[in-house]
Protein backbone atom coordinates (compact mmCIF):
# COMPACT_ATOMS: atom_id res chain seq x y z
CA UNK A 1 0.00 0.00 0.00
CA UNK A 2 2.65 2.46 0.54
CA UNK A 3 4.09 1.55 -2.72
CA UNK A 4 0.74 2.45 -4.47
CA UNK A 5 0.79 5.57 -2.78
CA UNK A 6 4.09 6.69 -3.29
CA UNK A 7 3.59 5.65 -7.36
CA UNK A 8 -0.23 7.56 -6.63
CA UNK A 9 1.30 10.47 -5.59
CA UNK A 10 4.35 10.70 -7.98
CA UNK A 11 1.63 10.64 -11.01
CA UNK A 12 -0.45 13.05 -9.50
CA UNK A 13 1.34 15.78 -8.60
CA UNK A 14 2.84 14.71 -12.74
CA UNK A 15 -0.33 15.21 -13.77
CA UNK A 16 -1.16 18.79 -11.90
CA UNK A 17 1.89 19.92 -13.16
CA UNK A 18 0.92 19.27 -16.78
CA UNK A 19 -2.41 20.68 -16.45
CA UNK A 20 -1.35 23.96 -14.36
CA UNK A 21 1.26 26.43 -15.93
CA UNK A 22 1.46 30.14 -16.45
CA UNK A 23 0.02 29.90 -20.11
CA UNK A 24 -3.46 30.04 -19.74
CA UNK A 25 -4.46 26.70 -21.47
CA UNK A 26 -7.70 25.22 -20.54
CA UNK A 27 -6.87 22.19 -17.93
CA UNK A 28 -9.49 19.60 -20.35
CA UNK A 29 -7.53 20.32 -23.08
CA UNK A 30 -4.62 19.89 -21.65
CA UNK A 31 -5.29 16.34 -20.69
CA UNK A 32 -7.24 15.05 -24.10
CA UNK A 33 -3.69 16.02 -25.48
CA UNK A 34 -2.56 13.67 -23.24
CA UNK A 35 -4.31 11.13 -24.13
CA UNK A 36 -4.39 11.88 -27.54
CA UNK A 37 -0.29 11.44 -26.78
CA UNK A 38 -0.88 7.41 -25.78
CA UNK A 39 -0.47 4.52 -28.36
CA UNK A 40 -3.78 3.09 -29.56
CA UNK A 41 -5.54 6.11 -28.10
CA UNK A 42 -7.57 8.86 -30.49
CA UNK A 43 -8.37 12.28 -28.76
CA UNK A 44 -9.23 16.02 -30.31
CA UNK A 45 -8.41 17.96 -27.98
CA UNK A 46 -8.49 21.65 -30.59
CA UNK A 47 -4.71 23.39 -29.04
CA UNK A 48 -3.76 25.07 -31.86
CA UNK A 49 -0.28 23.87 -32.88
CA UNK A 50 1.72 26.54 -30.70
CA UNK A 51 0.21 25.33 -27.29
CA UNK A 52 0.50 21.66 -28.54
CA UNK A 53 4.48 22.70 -28.80
CA UNK A 54 4.40 24.18 -25.28
CA UNK A 55 3.30 20.61 -24.08
CA UNK A 56 5.78 18.83 -25.22
CA UNK A 57 8.75 21.06 -25.89
CA UNK A 58 8.12 23.18 -22.09
CA UNK A 59 6.13 21.12 -19.86
CA UNK A 60 6.28 17.89 -20.44
CA UNK A 61 10.23 17.56 -19.94
CA UNK A 62 9.86 20.07 -17.59
CA UNK A 63 8.37 17.83 -15.13
CA UNK A 64 10.34 14.56 -16.13
CA UNK A 65 13.10 16.34 -15.58
CA UNK A 66 11.83 17.17 -12.09
CA UNK A 67 10.89 13.98 -10.93
CA UNK A 68 14.11 12.44 -12.05
CA UNK A 69 16.57 15.15 -10.07
CA UNK A 70 14.08 14.64 -7.15
CA UNK A 71 14.24 11.26 -7.15
CA UNK A 72 18.22 10.63 -8.05
CA UNK A 73 18.82 13.29 -4.82
CA UNK A 74 16.30 11.59 -2.49
CA UNK A 75 17.63 8.46 -3.14
CA UNK A 76 21.19 9.34 -2.58
CA UNK A 77 20.61 11.29 0.54
CA UNK A 78 18.51 7.87 1.76
CA UNK A 79 21.88 6.42 0.77
CA UNK A 80 24.03 8.56 2.43
CA UNK A 81 22.23 8.50 5.78
CA UNK A 82 22.18 4.54 5.99
CA UNK A 83 26.32 4.55 5.03
CA UNK A 84 27.12 7.33 8.21
CA UNK A 85 24.03 6.57 9.98
CA UNK A 86 22.38 9.61 10.86
CA UNK A 87 19.23 11.55 9.18
CA UNK A 88 21.17 14.49 8.75
CA UNK A 89 22.93 13.49 5.89
CA UNK A 90 22.24 14.39 2.88
CA UNK A 91 24.08 14.21 -0.82
CA UNK A 92 25.96 17.56 -0.87
CA UNK A 93 27.96 16.12 2.72
CA UNK A 94 31.22 15.08 0.95
CA UNK A 95 31.65 17.78 -0.99
CA UNK A 96 29.90 17.43 -4.66
CA UNK A 97 27.66 20.92 -4.15
CA UNK A 98 31.13 22.74 -3.49
CA UNK A 99 32.63 20.93 -6.35
CA UNK A 100 30.14 21.24 -9.42
CA UNK A 101 29.62 25.56 -7.62
CA UNK A 102 33.65 25.58 -8.11
CA UNK A 103 33.76 23.94 -11.57
CA UNK A 104 30.74 26.20 -12.74
CA UNK A 105 31.65 29.25 -11.66
CA UNK A 106 35.04 28.37 -13.50
CA UNK A 107 33.33 27.80 -16.91
CA UNK A 108 31.33 30.95 -16.29
CA UNK A 109 34.44 33.24 -15.74
CA UNK A 110 37.69 31.68 -18.04
CA UNK A 111 34.79 30.12 -21.40
CA UNK A 112 33.33 32.28 -23.81
CA UNK A 113 29.81 33.23 -23.94
CA UNK A 114 28.69 30.78 -26.63
CA UNK A 115 30.55 27.55 -24.91
CA UNK A 116 28.96 28.20 -21.63
CA UNK A 117 25.85 26.43 -21.99
CA UNK A 118 27.74 23.53 -23.04
CA UNK A 119 30.19 23.24 -20.90
CA UNK A 120 28.30 24.11 -17.62
CA UNK A 121 26.77 20.38 -17.31
CA UNK A 122 29.65 18.90 -18.17
CA UNK A 123 31.98 21.18 -15.81
CA UNK A 124 29.35 20.59 -13.12
CA UNK A 125 29.12 17.02 -13.17
CA UNK A 126 33.12 16.36 -13.11
CA UNK A 127 33.69 19.09 -10.15
CA UNK A 128 30.85 16.99 -8.08
CA UNK A 129 32.53 13.80 -9.04
CA UNK A 130 36.27 15.59 -8.18
CA UNK A 131 34.90 16.93 -5.42
CA UNK A 132 33.46 13.26 -3.17
CA UNK A 133 36.62 11.24 -4.47
CA UNK A 134 39.13 14.56 -2.97
CA UNK A 135 36.81 13.68 0.01
CA UNK A 136 37.01 10.80 0.39
CA UNK A 137 40.80 10.18 -0.79
CA UNK A 138 41.58 13.21 1.96
CA UNK A 139 39.69 10.98 4.42
CA UNK A 140 41.12 7.88 3.74
CA UNK A 141 44.77 9.56 3.89
CA UNK A 142 44.07 10.90 8.02
CA UNK A 143 41.87 7.54 8.58
CA UNK A 144 43.15 4.52 7.73
CA UNK A 145 39.24 2.59 6.52
CA UNK A 146 37.64 5.91 5.50
CA UNK A 147 35.51 5.81 9.46
CA UNK A 148 32.52 7.82 9.04
CA UNK A 149 33.91 10.55 11.03
CA UNK A 150 37.08 10.93 9.03
CA UNK A 151 34.70 11.07 6.08
CA UNK A 152 32.47 13.77 7.33
CA UNK A 153 35.62 16.24 8.67
CA UNK A 154 36.81 15.73 5.24
CA UNK A 155 34.08 16.39 3.21
CA UNK A 156 33.68 19.39 5.35
CA UNK A 157 37.28 20.91 5.25
CA UNK A 158 37.17 19.60 0.97
CA UNK A 159 33.87 22.15 0.84
CA UNK A 160 35.39 25.28 2.64
CA UNK A 161 38.49 25.16 0.41
CA UNK A 162 36.67 24.51 -2.64
CA UNK A 163 33.98 27.22 -1.79
CA UNK A 164 36.78 29.78 -1.25
CA UNK A 165 38.26 29.08 -4.18
CA UNK A 166 34.69 29.90 -6.07
CA UNK A 167 34.41 33.24 -3.76
CA UNK A 168 37.68 34.28 -5.08
CA UNK A 169 36.94 33.51 -9.23
CA UNK A 170 33.87 35.46 -8.55
CA UNK A 171 35.56 38.47 -7.71
CA UNK A 172 36.98 38.08 -11.46
CA UNK A 173 33.67 37.93 -13.05
CA UNK A 174 31.57 40.16 -10.78
CA UNK A 175 29.16 40.98 -13.58
CA UNK A 176 28.48 37.26 -13.88
CA UNK A 177 27.32 36.62 -10.19
CA UNK A 178 23.47 36.79 -11.15
CA UNK A 179 23.79 34.00 -13.42
CA UNK A 180 26.03 31.81 -11.41
CA UNK A 181 23.53 32.48 -8.22
CA UNK A 182 20.60 32.13 -10.71
CA UNK A 183 22.53 28.28 -11.49
CA UNK A 184 23.12 27.77 -7.56
CA UNK A 185 19.20 28.16 -6.81
CA UNK A 186 18.37 25.37 -9.17
CA UNK A 187 16.12 25.17 -12.39
CA UNK A 188 14.88 22.22 -14.42
CA UNK A 189 13.48 24.01 -17.42
CA UNK A 190 16.41 21.86 -19.66
CA UNK A 191 14.20 20.39 -22.05
CA UNK A 192 14.75 16.98 -23.35
CA UNK A 193 18.37 17.27 -24.25
CA UNK A 194 19.28 17.45 -19.94
CA UNK A 195 17.26 14.59 -19.59
CA UNK A 196 18.95 12.58 -22.56
CA UNK A 197 21.80 13.41 -20.41
CA UNK A 198 20.84 12.74 -17.33
CA UNK A 199 19.38 9.64 -17.70
CA UNK A 200 22.44 6.68 -18.28
CA UNK A 201 23.82 8.08 -15.18
CA UNK A 202 20.84 8.12 -13.36
CA UNK A 203 19.81 4.42 -14.51
CA UNK A 204 23.11 3.08 -13.23
CA UNK A 205 23.55 4.47 -9.92
CA UNK A 206 19.80 3.66 -8.91
CA UNK A 207 20.28 0.20 -9.91
CA UNK A 208 23.25 0.43 -7.45
CA UNK A 209 22.12 1.95 -4.56
CA UNK A 210 18.69 -0.45 -4.59
CA UNK A 211 20.84 -3.32 -4.78
CA UNK A 212 22.57 -2.18 -1.62
CA UNK A 213 19.57 -1.97 0.51
CA UNK A 214 19.89 -4.89 2.61
CA UNK A 215 24.00 -4.72 2.69
CA UNK A 216 22.42 -0.76 4.49
CA UNK A 217 20.44 -2.47 7.07
CA UNK A 218 23.17 -4.58 8.01
CA UNK A 219 25.46 -1.91 8.10
CA UNK A 220 22.98 0.27 10.49
CA UNK A 221 24.21 -1.88 12.96
CA UNK A 222 27.53 -0.43 13.40
CA UNK A 223 30.96 -1.40 11.48
CA UNK A 224 32.04 -4.14 14.39
CA UNK A 225 29.03 -6.32 14.32
CA UNK A 226 28.77 -5.72 10.45
CA UNK A 227 31.62 -7.14 9.87
CA UNK A 228 31.39 -9.99 12.19
CA UNK A 229 28.55 -11.13 10.02
CA UNK A 230 30.82 -11.18 7.13
CA UNK A 231 30.19 -7.92 5.57
CA UNK A 232 33.06 -5.97 4.10
CA UNK A 233 32.35 -3.17 5.35
CA UNK A 234 34.92 -0.72 3.54
CA UNK A 235 33.70 -2.43 0.15
CA UNK A 236 29.96 -1.35 0.66
CA UNK A 237 30.82 1.41 1.94
CA UNK A 238 32.63 2.59 -0.88
CA UNK A 239 30.48 1.22 -3.79
CA UNK A 240 27.14 3.41 -1.87
CA UNK A 241 28.89 6.42 -1.46
CA UNK A 242 29.81 6.12 -5.34
CA UNK A 243 26.29 5.60 -6.56
CA UNK A 244 24.79 8.35 -4.45
CA UNK A 245 27.73 10.29 -5.57
CA UNK A 246 27.27 9.55 -9.20
CA UNK A 247 23.51 10.07 -8.48
CA UNK A 248 23.90 13.52 -6.87
CA UNK A 249 26.44 14.70 -9.71
CA UNK A 250 24.01 13.70 -12.52
CA UNK A 251 20.87 15.67 -10.93
CA UNK A 252 23.59 18.92 -9.85
CA UNK A 253 24.60 18.93 -13.62
CA UNK A 254 21.05 19.41 -14.94
CA UNK A 255 19.28 21.16 -12.36
CA UNK A 256 22.19 22.95 -10.66
CA UNK A 257 21.88 22.83 -6.33
CA UNK A 258 18.81 22.24 -5.02
CA UNK A 259 18.70 21.43 -1.36
CA UNK A 260 16.78 19.59 1.65
CA UNK A 261 14.95 16.91 -1.17
CA UNK A 262 17.58 14.57 0.22
CA UNK A 263 16.74 14.86 4.10
CA UNK A 264 13.14 16.15 3.88
CA UNK A 265 11.84 12.79 1.84
CA UNK A 266 14.26 10.24 3.42
CA UNK A 267 13.14 11.43 6.69
CA UNK A 268 8.90 10.89 5.64
CA UNK A 269 9.36 8.13 4.23
CA UNK A 270 11.58 6.61 7.04
CA UNK A 271 8.75 8.09 9.62
CA UNK A 272 5.92 6.46 7.05
CA UNK A 273 6.97 2.94 6.12
CA UNK A 274 9.81 2.05 8.67
CA UNK A 275 13.65 2.06 8.38
CA UNK A 276 14.68 -1.13 6.30
CA UNK A 277 16.68 0.21 3.20
CA UNK A 278 15.07 -2.41 1.14
CA UNK A 279 12.17 0.36 1.47
CA UNK A 280 13.43 3.44 2.61
CA UNK A 281 15.27 3.71 -1.04
CA UNK A 282 13.17 2.76 -3.55
CA UNK A 283 10.21 4.94 -1.82
CA UNK A 284 12.80 7.86 -1.38
CA UNK A 285 13.14 7.51 -5.13
CA UNK A 286 9.45 8.14 -6.08
CA UNK A 287 8.56 10.62 -3.05
CA UNK A 288 11.66 12.99 -3.95
CA UNK A 289 10.35 12.71 -7.77
CA UNK A 290 6.54 14.20 -6.72
CA UNK A 291 8.32 16.34 -3.91
CA UNK A 292 10.37 18.03 -6.23
CA UNK A 293 7.29 18.28 -9.23
CA UNK A 294 5.40 20.05 -6.97
CA UNK A 295 8.10 22.24 -5.60
CA UNK A 296 8.62 23.33 -9.68
CA UNK A 297 4.62 23.88 -9.84
CA UNK A 298 4.77 26.38 -7.33
CA UNK A 299 8.19 28.37 -8.20
CA UNK A 300 6.51 28.73 -11.69
CA UNK A 301 3.09 29.55 -10.89
CA UNK A 302 3.19 31.50 -7.15
CA UNK A 303 4.76 34.84 -9.09
CA UNK A 304 3.52 33.99 -12.20
CA UNK A 305 4.32 34.86 -15.27
CA UNK A 306 7.19 35.73 -13.18
CA UNK A 307 9.17 32.48 -11.94
CA UNK A 308 10.93 31.95 -8.09
CA UNK A 309 14.33 29.29 -8.40
CA UNK A 310 12.94 26.25 -7.37
CA UNK A 311 15.79 25.80 -4.53
CA UNK A 312 13.92 28.90 -2.87
CA UNK A 313 11.09 26.93 -2.85
CA UNK A 314 12.86 23.63 -1.54
CA UNK A 315 13.87 26.01 1.33
CA UNK A 316 10.75 27.56 2.52
CA UNK A 317 9.48 23.67 2.99
CA UNK A 318 12.86 22.08 3.68
CA UNK A 319 14.28 24.67 6.47
CA UNK A 320 11.36 24.07 8.97
CA UNK A 321 11.78 20.48 8.75
CA UNK A 322 15.36 20.12 9.17
CA UNK A 323 14.89 21.71 12.10
CA UNK A 324 12.46 19.33 13.28
CA UNK A 325 14.75 16.57 12.36
CA UNK A 326 17.02 17.80 14.23
CA UNK A 327 15.01 18.24 17.46
CA UNK A 328 13.93 14.66 17.33
CA UNK A 329 17.41 13.49 16.66
CA UNK A 330 18.55 14.98 19.98
CA UNK A 331 15.50 13.96 21.53
CA UNK A 332 16.47 10.24 20.68
CA UNK A 333 20.06 10.68 21.73
CA UNK A 334 18.51 12.10 25.35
Amino acid sequence: MTALTAVGALLASALAALLVGAADIPPGKVALQLLDWLPFVSADPGLAPVEQGLLWELRLPRVLLAAVVGGLLACAGAAYQGVFRNPLADPYLLGAAAGAGLATTATVVFARGDDQSLLIPAAAFAGAIGGVLLAYALGNIAGRGGGTATLVLAGVAVSSFLTAIQTFLQQLRVEELQRIYSWILGNVGGGWSQIGLVAPYAAVSVVIMLLHGRLLDVLSVGDDEAASLGLNVARVRFAVLLAASLATASAVAVSGLIGFVGIVVPHAVRRLAGGSYRVVLPLSLLGGGAFLVLADLLARTVLAPAELPIGVVTAFVGAPFFVAVLRVTRRADA
